[in-house]
């Protein structure tokens, strides 16, 4: 009602509500929010602290009772107190007493929005099961969209009183305000009734706890407001058209949840799913064969003498086209590289790169160590070291499978059995790569079950472009190509596709060699390149 324009009337409704007054109040989290624009003039400021404080002064406040928060706003809003603040009524006077009016616009819609998301959340004071209470106290038309904003407020179960004072456009209160309308939006003539009238108000918002009765028949949650209750339903149910019932929200349909393959819903939340023969990726959404599963993969390279520089870049690039075939990212699958001789160097572990071209171009500057073999001592640094947590190896509880590959041009000058086995005791899948005079036996005590799948051979240098393209680094066998054929090379195709092999590596080097062909305990054969 227009109060301000029958004063009469209102002395009546106040004497009514003292009678009200008298029972106990039930509790409630009740938000100031007042209006302090620089059209409020500082003896009017001064009757909207004595209207807060006289409806304090009528209420049973504490942390267990009624509780109280304060927001000013005028182009910009400011919490003067939250509902968890203060429980004493002295406290909320004192606070209130300070307040120095902000004097600029008035956004009306901003401060509802506030007091919605932060005034009324549980961080800020407001309790489940309470009714949330805004009085809104303001003497011109706001600047701002208010009817969206209340609206929403209203959604979610603020209960609005709109107070206008003086100049306030009552088509504005009546679009913030809760229904019924009669007794929610209140006009007065001044401020200096608005400490009166605040008794009236008072004796409104002393309500009744509807949902204690028992017979709401909300299935979840029961809220209880000034003029009644409301049924709310949990996160992930909507509310049916009987206002009791909850049905489970299918989010597959709602949402772009970016499921490659199938999403399947759960309570609130959903998952995505892939077919029997693909994977489920780390992004929780795409589908991947083996071939693109996540690995952290650490690569030990042979640097001895009897590799020759320039078989060594040829190692280098048979590296990156390993690289190539694999998803690398900070999520997806990392890459460690270690050089061993007679020492073992980390050359850049795990945790270094998080693309492709970043680890190809740090590949392409590693420096040639020369000396001896020490295929064991690198084998236990990749135990000991490479697949630590500190150089980026995802902890074992994430089940990223690790995955180690040894290439090799020689016998080891040191024992590896020890520390063969143990990286695999680790669960660390270990692929071995030889060349040349790199020994069968110690290839297959390097290799993984089954050793057919894991392990890789070739005679010379210049096939082992050939070994990337057939090895899979992702641990599912059956997509491993096996073990690389080794072709007798006193054939005339061997020997045709070998010299032409040659040729081409010569051209690149810009260099002629003269190169030997063999297998393990054949004698060799010299191929000239002419």
């Amino acid at each position: 009602k227009e109060l301000g324009r029958n004063v009469p009337v209102l002395v009546d409704i106040l004497q009514l509500c003292f009678l009200y007054v008298a029972r106990k109040c039930k509790s409630v989290d009740l938000v100031f929010i007042i209006d302090s624009s620089r059209s409020v003039r500082p003896h009017e400021f001064e009757t909207m602290r004595k209207f807060m404080i006289d409806i304090i002064n009528t209420l049973d406040v504490g942390a267990n009772a009624t509780r109280v928060g304060v927001v000013q706003y005028s182009s910009q809003v400011q919490n003067v107190f939250s509902l968890k603040s203060f429980s004493k009524k002295q406290d909320m006077v004192k606070a209130i007493n300070q307040i120095i009016p902000l004097a600029q616009g008035t956004m009306t819609g901003l401060a509802i929005q506030y007091a919605m998301t932060v005034a009324f959340s549980r961080g800020e004071g407001a309790r489940p099961g309470i009714p949330d209470v805004a009085v809104i106290v303001t003497d011109g038309r706001p600047q701002d969209r208010v009817a969206e904003v209340a609206a929403a407020a209203r959604n979610r179960g603020v209960e609005i009183f709109a107070v206008g004072v003086a100049r306030a456009d009552m088509t504005s209160l009546r679009a913030m305000a809760s229904p019924p309308l009669e007794t929610h939006v209140f006009l007065v003539e001044s401020f200096d009734l608005i400490h009166k009238f605040g008794m009236q108000l008072q004796g409104t918002i002393c309500v009744i706890n509807y949902c204690s009765f028992g017979n709401h028949s909300c299935q979840h949650e029961c809220v209880s407001v000034l003029n009644g209750y409301f049924c709310r339903c949990h996160e992930g149910y909507t509310l049916q058209d009987n206002g009791k019932t909850c049905l489970q929200d299918d989010l597959c349909n709602t949402v772009e949840h970016g499921c490659q393959h199938r999403c399947v819903s759960t309570p609130g939340s959903y998952f995505c799913v892939c077919p029997e023969d693909q994977q489920l990726q780390e992004d929780g959404k795409s589908c991947g064969t083996c071939r693109s599963a996540n690995i952290d993969l650490v690569l030990l390279i042979d640097g001895s003498k009897s590799v020759r520089p320039q078989n060594f870049e040829l190692v280098k690039k048979f590296v990156n086209q390993v690289v190539d075939s694999l998803d690398v990212s900070a999520h997806g699958t990392r890459v460690g590289l270690v050089q061993y001789s007679s020492r073992v160097r980390t050359e850049f572990p795990l945790s270094r790169y998080q693309a492709a071209e970043d680890i190809k171009n740090a590949v392409m500057k590693v420096e040639y160590m020369e000396k001896g073999t020490m295929t064991g001592l690198a084998l236990k640094h990749m135990v000991e070291n490479s697949f630590t947590e500190a150089e980026g190896a995802r902890a074992a509880s994430r089940n990223i499978p690790r995955v180690g590959l040894v290439f090799t041009d020689g016998r080891s000058q040191d024992s590896i059995a020890e520390w063969a086995k143990k990286a695999k005791d680790a669960g660390v899948t270990m692929y071995a790569v030889g060349v040349g005079k790199a020994v069968e036996d110690e290839l297959r005590e390097i290799a993984s079950e089954p050793v057919d799948k894991h392990f890789f051979y070739s005679t010379d240098f210049t096939a082992i472009n050939q070994i990337a393209e057939n090895l899979k680094l992702n641990v599912c066998a059956e997509e491993s190509q096996g073990e690389v054929e080794v072709k007798d090379p006193c054939a005339c195709d061997s020997q045709v596709d070998f010299q032409q092999a040659t040729m081409t590596a010569l051209e690149q080097l810009g260099q002629k060699h003269i190169l030997c062909l063999s297998t393990p305990g054949e004698k060799r054969h010299p191929v000239y390149s002419i």
